[in-house]
């Protein structure tokens, strides 16, 4: 085990998100110092009180990333916007009906008509994070996704429509060709809560109901379901481990859960 000390300090970036949060309450509950990269000073004091450094800064704005990542000692990175267009994306203005139009049929279009789209923060606001992480750094750990490797494969044709797999794959590339150690998580259709994304997930309130096991595997053969809290779990375990380094892996919920789940012996099976 590579002992995470509590002079590291990591940032989350996306912490007031689904995963984000989880992975904050882990960490702190590791004894492991936190700083957050937000946009919403007031969202993210409420969310964690003094639990944490709070930094303002976006992604998706370079320049506005130097406080951020100072003296960090690894990152991980939960941000995402959603697959198919939303109010996540930020238009601006407003669309009317001919501009969905426009939006649904033109990508060129989507992109200058939105400020949140799965380009801007998932390819370009990671590369730009990548870009200014310290050349230290001892861990970048990245949500991806199940499907980076099949997009022309039914269901994640789909799910790609809008281009979050590819903006995902680029978000990827541009972490493995920093040389910068890395793990890279890519998880399944995300159920159980904090709900925070616009999908039939979120309708249905979909969960594990804590049940099911965890799968791991590499070579973006899985297909399934993921829980955010053992996709949080995987996040923060992973930097406890030197098997887990410059490792991609798929992470879904199948079977019937052990008392304990063993991280090391998971990542290290498929590692």
């Amino acid at each position: 085990m590579t002992f995470v000390t509590d002079q590291d300090l990591v940032l989350v970036v996306g912490a007031t998100g689904g995963v984000g949060q989880m992975v904050v309450g882990k960490l702190l509950h590791k004894g492991v110092r936190v700083r957050i990269l937000t946009r919403n000073t007031q969202k993210a004091t409420n969310m964690f009180n003094d639990k944490v450094e709070i930094v303002v800064g976006d992604i998706r704005n370079p320049s506005t990333l130097t406080a951020a990542v100072e003296n960090v000692t690894h990152i991980i990175c939960c941000t995402g916007t959603t697959a198919f267009p939303s109010e996540r994306w930020e238009f601006h203005p407003q669309p009317n009906l001919i501009d969905w139009v426009k939006i649904l049929l033109d990508a060129d279009y989507r992109e200058t008509a939105a400020k949140n789209t799965p380009t801007k923060v998932d390819a370009e606001g990671v590369s730009n994070l990548v870009n200014v992480a310290p050349s230290n750094l001892k861990r970048f750990v990245f949500v991806s996704s199940v499907g980076i490797l099949r997009k022309n494969q039914v269901p994640f044709s789909i799910l790609n429509g809008f281009g979050v797999l590819d903006a995902k794959q680029k978000g990827e590339q541009a972490i493995i060709n920093s040389g910068l150690p890395y793990t890279i998580i890519r998880p399944g259709r995300l159920i159980d809560g904090p709900y925070t994304s616009y999908d039939l997930n979120t309708l249905l309130k979909a969960t594990t109901g804590g049940k099911l096991d965890v799968v791991i595997d590499k070579g973006d053969t899985l297909v399934g379901d993921a829980s955010r809290i053992d996709v949080a779990a995987a996040c923060v375990e992973s930097i406890f481990y030197p098997s887990t380094t410059n490792q991609v892996f798929e992470l879904v919920n199948k079977g019937t859960r052990p008392p304990v789940i063993d991280w090391e012996k998971l990542f290290s099976g498929v590692a």
